[in-house]
């Protein structure tokens, strides 16, 4: 018969392995970093949909995979440090979103650790991928195009507002090369459609302030918001400031029309999200981002809020409702 001794000092045993099991089981819970520019805030839908594509995989957060959390807060120089963190963390797949700096700075901190990235311009020119379809490296995901769109937005707001001449352009500072891209387009298109463009540049919500306070004397007959991941931030803003002024908006997300702001054309963001949580599962399985070509969204929205244009006094030209994908009324 075993001792009382004998059996408090097996149990005392027991009890000391168990957190150590317990642990040994969270340890091998793999972990993605996702690594973003801008906040949380104004995030979740595209979030739900990370997270949706992941569970398409077979992953569940907090059940299956955890998730360490990274965002710059539009401070891009911030971005590099992050990286570096997530890598000495030993993550097994870093997810970059957001624009194409947090992937930049995951492939400059690591060339061993998988790379799923966002990405609104061409992954190519970058030089994040080889090519679409053999990527090479540690790095793959999905090519948003919402940089790529410029003309055919621009095209649009014509289209929208037929008297326009005279129509500011809206971009983010913060991101150098894509802001000059987007103005050297938006000046492109402008030549074919005759319009006369102003660009004006925001990095932050006193900023946003100040430039929609000069259109007081500007005057002008549109205004075209650039795809940016900080811009999506600010909608109520931009919408609600656009509406005080008069001012037809036409910008790159539904977001904006969903918050009141007038059209949008561009990519289904949640869609791409989507994506991106796919890829990020096929990695967590085993795949190589070096055998997984880039994809490219396919899915692309043009939404008019109804509401707003009777608001501003503008009549939606027959043909332009009639190829809309949504209209909020």
């Amino acid at each position: 018969m075993m001792r009382r001794r004998e059996f408090i000092t097996l149990l005392g045993g027991a009890a000391a392995a168990w957190p150590v099991a317990v642990d040994a089981q969270q340890a091998v819970m793999p972990v993605i970093g996702f690594l973003n520019a801008v906040s949380a805030e104004g995030f979740a839908e595209r979030l739900r949909a990370f997270r949706q594509g992941l569970k398409d995989s077979g992953y569940v957060e907090g059940e299956n995979v955890a998730i360490e959390y990274r965002w710059a807060e539009n401070q891009i120089d911030r971005l590099p440090a992050m990286a570096i963190d997530l890598v000495h963390r030993h993550v097994a797949v870093i997810t970059a979103t957001g624009g194409s700096a947090p992937a930049l700075a995951a492939k400059a901190a690591t060339t061993t650790i998988p790379i799923v990235f966002g990405s609104p311009e061409d992954p190519v020119k970058l030089g994040l991928v080889a090519s679409l379809s053999r990527p090479s490296g540690n790095v793959t995901g999905i090519n948003f195009f919402t940089a790529d769109l410029v003309a055919k937005q621009l095209g649009l707001l014509r289209e929208l507002v037929p008297h326009a001449i005279r129509v500011a352009v809206l971009i983010n500072p913060a991101y150098a090369t894509r802001a000059k891209s987007t103005g050297d387009e938006a000046e492109d298109a402008a030549r074919v459609l005759g319009l006369q463009i102003q660009i004006f540049k925001a990095s932050n919500a006193r900023e946003i302030n100040a430039i929609f306070a000069t259109f007081l004397r500007e005057r002008p007959d549109a205004l075209f918001v650039a795809p940016d991941p900080f811009f999506v931030g600010r909608r109520v803003q931009l919408a609600n400031l656009a509406a005080r002024h008069a001012i037809p908006a036409s910008y790159s997300t539904r977001d904006f029309p969903e918050a009141g702001g007038l059209m949008s054309y561009g990519t289904d963001i949640p869609d791409a999200y989507r994506q991106v949580g796919v890829y990020t599962g096929r990695v967590l399985k085993g795949a190589k981002p070096a055998d997984m070509p880039v994809a490219q969204s396919t899915k692309f929205q043009l939404v008019i809020n109804l509401q707003t244009a009777l608001l501003l006094g503008l009549e939606i030209p027959p043909t332009l409702l009639a190829r809309a994908d949504e209209v909020i009324e």
